[in-house]
C-alpha cells in the first residue's frame, strides 16, 4: 500500500518508439496513481494518447509537461533509445523519479550522465527489464544460493536470432539476458568477443546507423564470453535468421542446469543432473513455479502488463522506503556496459575490461 497519491507524467513519441511495451497504460491499474499529462511530439499520437490515458492535457514538449504538471514520476515510454538520456536527465534535474523502457541508452557515457543526474538530485530510476521483478526469478536465485544445481560454473544466453540477429539482437533482446547474467552470475570482469558480417570480422565499412535510434551498429552474428565474479563464465551469442526459440538464459552448475526465459512469469525448468544430459542420466526437466520445484503456479500470468505492474509497484516502494528499485539505474548502466563491451573487445582484438575506459560507441572508432 502506498503512503500517498502519486502524480504521473507520461512521455512518448509516436513513430520513434511510441510508448514502449505498455509503459503508459500500466499506471491506469496502479492504485493511488494519477496521470496528470502526456507528452508526444507527434500531433496525432498525442491526441490518441490523451484519449487512451484519460489525461487532462497533452503537450508537444515533454519539458513543458514536467514543468507545468510537477509530477512525482515520469514514465518514459519510447522504445527507441536515442532520446532516453535527455528525457531522464530532464526529469532528474526536476527531482522527478523515473520508470523507463529498455534498452536504457546508446553508450556508457550516456548512462554515466543519467547516473550522475539521479544521484545529484536523489531521484529513483527503475528500468523495464520485466523478468527482474518476477517472483519466479526470486525462486531461481534462491535455488542457486541453496545449491540446487551445485557450484555455479557458467551461464549461456542467446537472443531471438530473427532478422535482427547479431548486433541489433544484442541491443534489443540481449539487454534482458545481460541483466539476468549480472543478477544471477555476478559482476563482469572482462569480455572477449567477435562480431561478424557474412562470416568475416566486422570492419569500418560494415558500420551503419542502427534501427530504433541505437546509433552506429554492425554485425549479423556475434560471440561473446564474460569472466564474472568468483571464476564463473558467461556466454552470449546471436546469429541472424537462426530461428530456434532459444531466447533465454541457461545456468549451469556442477549438479544441474536451470533454464529461464523472460517475462512476468517466465518459463523456468530445472534439470538436477551433473551430466547436463537427460539422455544419459534418465533424469528429466522439472518446471519451477513461484512456489518452487514441481509445484503448481499460484499466480496468474499477466504478460507484459503484469511485469510492468510489478516494476511500478516496486518503484513506489523504493521511493517510500528510500532504497534502490529492484532493477535500478546502476543495473541499467551495467547492462549497457556489457553490450558495449562486445563491440569494444572486437575493436581491441582482445579483452575489454570493466569498467570500460571507452565510454563511447566502439563501432564509431573502428
Amino acid at each position: 500500500m502506498t503512503l500517498r497519491n502519486y502524480r504521473i507524467a507520461v512521455i512518448g513519441h509516436t513513430g520513434r518508439g511510441n510508448y514502449g511495451h505498455g509503459i503508459d497504460t500500466v499506471w491506469l491499474q496502479i492504485p493511488d496513481c494519477q496521470i496528470v499529462g502526456v507528452a508526444d511530439a507527434d500531433d496525432k499520437g498525442r491526441a490518441a494518447a490523451v484519449q487512451r490515458l484519460k489525461a487532462p492535457k497533452g503537450y508537444a514538449d515533454y519539458r513543458q509537461l514536467l514543468d507545468e504538471t510537477k509530477p512525482d514520476i515520469a514514465a518514459i515510454g519510447p522504445r527507441w533509445l536515442d532520446q532516453h538520456r535527455e528525457m531522464v536527465v530532464a526529469a532528474a534535474e526536476r527531482g522527478i523519479h523515473v520508470y523507463v523502457e529498455k534498452p536504457f541508452c546508446r553508450t556508457p557515457q550516456e548512462a554515466d550522465d543519467m547516473v550522475a543526474a539521479c544521484e545529484k538530485h536523489k531521484t529513483k530510476l527503475a528500468i523495464a527489464h520485466q523478468t527482474r521483478y518476477s517472483p519466479r526469478l526470486e525462486v531461481v536465485r534462491q535455488l542457486i544460493e541453496d545449491g540446487a544445481i551445485g557450484r555455479l560454473l557458467e551461464l549461456r544466453g542467446r537472443g531471438k536470432e530473427d532478422a535482427r540477429g547479431g548486433g541489433e539482437d544484442l541491443w534489443v533482446l540481449g539487454s534482458h539476458i545481460m541483466n539476468l547474467i549480472h543478477y544471477l552470475g555476478g559482476a563482469p570482469q572482462w569480455c572477449c568477443a567477435t562480431v561478424l558480417q557474412d562470416g568475416k570480422p566486422v570492419t569500418k565499412e560494415h558500420v551503419k546507423p542502427g534501427n530504433e535510434g541505437i546509433g552506429a551498429l554492425a554485425g549479423d552474428a556475434l560471440h561473446a564470453m564474460y569472466q564474472l565474479d568468483n571464476g564463473v563464465a558467461a556466454f552470449f551469442g546471436s546469429r541472424r535468421n537462426a530461428f530456434g526459440n532459444r531466447f533465454g538464459l541457461q545456468v549451469f552448475g556442477s549438479e544441474g542446469v536451470i533454464e529461464i526465459l523472460t517475462g512476468h512469469l517466465p518459463a523456468v525448468h530445472i534439470l538436477q543432473d551433473p551430466a547436463w544430459s537427460p539422455g544419459r542420466s534418465g533424469k528429466s526437466w522439472v518446471a519451477v513455479s513461484s512456489a518452487g520445484i514441481g509445484k503448481q503456479e499460484p499466480l496468474r500470468d499477466g504478460g507484459l502488463h503484469g511485469g510492468n505492474v510489478l516494476a511500478c509497484q516496486d518503484l513506489l516502494a523504493a521511493i517510500e522506503q528510500d532504497r534502490l528499485p529492484e532493477c535500478n539505474i546502476f543495473e541499467a548502466r551495467m547492462t549497457i556496459e556489457m553490450i558495449s563491451a562486445v563491440f569494444e573487445s572486437h575493436r581491441l582484438g582482445g579483452p575489454a575490461r570493466f569498467p570500460l575506459k571507452n565510454r563511447g560507441n566502439p563501432l564509431e572508432m573502428l
